[in-house]
């Protein structure tokens, strides 16, 4: 078990980026409205998945809160616009608004998620879309887990910075819906549906 704390060692992609961005690709394609291809990245750590959509032709903007992270996307990919900033800020004040703002694997280490959420709805211009991923948690998974023995593996009770808050769909959508969200959509991915790794959610701004 891995208790070293979150820390960035290069500026690579990691494995969960595997399942995740192929099903982020597909909800920016299907997001056919926008001439403007312009993202928002809450929680861009080293900028591996920044740098993705900088490669797919997105003009982007990647904040994190970890001095480490941000030096090592700034140095790998000078071509994409870092800062080192959270969502303690009032990010839509300081960065403007942007037809998508992404986050991916964040939510879950953060210890204000209706702070999270506000910041993410004002990033948005009307009718834009946030794309949020988060470790899933279902019932038949926990029960799995908990069959295996790996519940203390799960809960990561051990890491430090890790993993303080475990979402649930109806979780999930609870805080996005609270935050003003509409139109949710969700897809697992990793694994088969029941015991997926992550869960995406696509939450739509209204135009009004």
């Amino acid at each position: 078990m891995n208790i070293s704390g979150y820390r960035y060692n290069n500026s690579d992609c990691d494995c969960s980026h595997q399942y995740l961005l192929p099903t982020v690709f597909q909800i920016l394609r299907a997001q056919r409205r926008w001439p403007e291809k312009r993202v928002f990245d809450i929680g861009c750590g080293n900028g591996a998945a920044a740098n993705e959509l900088h490669k797919k032709g997105f003009e982007v903007v990647g904040i994190d809160p970890s001095p480490e992270g941000i030096a090592l996307a700034k140095r790998h990919y000078p071509d994409v616009e870092f800062s080192l900033d959270s969502t303690e800020t009032e990010l839509a004040g300081r960065y403007g608004r942007f037809p998508f703002v992404l986050s991916l694997e964040v939510i879950e280490h953060i210890f204000a998620p209706r702070v999270f959420a506000r910041r993410a709805y004002d990033l948005l211009l009307p009718g834009g879309t946030a794309i949020i991923s988060t470790p899933y948690n279902g019932y038949l998974k926990n029960l799995a887990l908990a069959l295996m023995g790996q519940m203390d593996r799960h809960f990561t009770a051990l890491w430090d910075n890790g993993h303080i808050k475990f979402w649930s769909r109806q979780t999930l959508r609870a805080l996005l819906e609270e935050a003003g969200f509409r139109e949710l959509r969700f897809w697992r991915v990793g694994r088969i549906p029941p015991l997926a790794k992550s869960m995406i959610v696509a939450a739509r701004k209204p135009e009004s």
